[in-house]
C-alpha cells in the first residue's frame, strides 16, 4: 500500500516541480525584460544638446578642438570647490580661446543634492550658460553635503546669479528634465574606473594627482605639454 501510495504522488510532484520551474523560467524572462526595457529608456533619455554620447555623456566644448580635456566633478564635492578655485579660471580661458576640447562629466555620487545641481548644470549648458554656472555653484557650494541647502529654487536663483535669463531654465531645473541623464555620467564614470572628484584625464591619460592637480604651475605645464597653447 505504502508503494501504491507513493506511485500517486508521483505525477502530483512532477507536475508541482513543472510549475515551480516554469516560474522561474517565467520570472528570469520578465527580468529579461525589464532589464532590456530599462537599458532602452537609458538610452533615449532627453540630452542636454551640448552633450556627446561618444564622449560619455559629458557636456562637451570645442568638440573638434585638441587635445582633449576630461574633467570628472560633482557640485557638492569640497576638493572640487578647491581644484576650481586654483585651476578654474585657466580651464575657462582655454574652453573660451577653443585651445581644447573640454568635456565636463557632472557626477552625483554624494547624494540627491548633487543629482539636482547636476540637472541644473545640464539645464544651463541648454541656455548656453554651463560656464558661469558651474562657476556660480562653486562660488555658492554649500559648507555641508546634503544639507538641504541645494534645492530647485536655490539653483534657479544661482542661474540667475550666473547671468541666466532664458525662462525654460527655471522649467527645466523644476521638472528635473535631465535627472536621468546624471545615470549615463555616473555608469560611463564606473566603466571607466573613475571614482574620485576631480578627476582629469588630458587625451585619455590621468593627470597625477598628487602633483598636477593643486599645483597650478604643474597644471597649466601638463596642459600645454599635450598641446594647449
Amino acid at each position: 500500500m505504502a508503494t501504491d501510495k507513493k506511485k500517486s504522488q508521483q505525477p502530483a510532484q512532477k507536475g508541482m516541480r513543472g510549475l515551480v520551474i516554469g516560474m522561474i523560467v517565467f520570472v528570469v524572462a520578465v527580468g529579461a525584460a525589464f532589464a532590456v526595457i530599462s537599458n532602452q529608456s537609458i538610452k533615449s533619455l532627453k540630452l542636454p544638446s551640448s552633450v556627446s554620447k561618444a564622449d560619455g555623456y559629458g557636456i562637451v566644448f570645442n568638440p573638434t578642438g585638441s587635445p582633449k580635456i576630461d574633467i570628472w566633478e560633482d557640485f557638492q564635492c569640497p576638493i572640487c570647490d578647491r581644484f576650481e578655485g586654483i585651476n578654474g579660471n585657466y580651464i575657462n580661458q582655454v574652453v573660451q580661446a577653443g585651445h581644447a576640447k573640454v568635456v565636463f562629466h557632472t557626477m552625483s555620487f554624494i547624494g540627491p543634492e548633487s543629482i539636482l545641481a547636476a540637472n541644473a548644470g545640464a539645464c544651463a549648458a541648454n541656455s548656453g550658460k554651463f560656464i558661469q554656472f558651474h562657476a556660480a555653484m562653486y562660488n555658492n557650494q554649500p559648507t555641508t553635503e546634503n544639507s538641504g541647502k541645494i534645492t530647485n529654487p536655490w539653483l534657479t536663483l544661482i542661474g540667475a546669479a550666473a547671468g541666466i535669463s532664458d525662462p525654460k531654465f527655471s522649467s527645466c531645473v523644476n521638472n528635473g528634465d535631465f535627472i536621468n541623464w546624471t545615470k549615463n555620467i555616473e555608469a560611463d564614470a564606473a566603466a571607466k574606473n573613475v571614482n574620485a572628484t576631480p578627476t582629469v584625464f588630458v587625451n585619455g591619460k590621468e593627470l597625477d594627482r598628487n602633483t598636477q592637480y593643486m599645483d597650478p604651475v604643474a597644471f597649466k605645464k601638463a596642459l600645454t605639454d599635450a598641446g594647449v597653447k
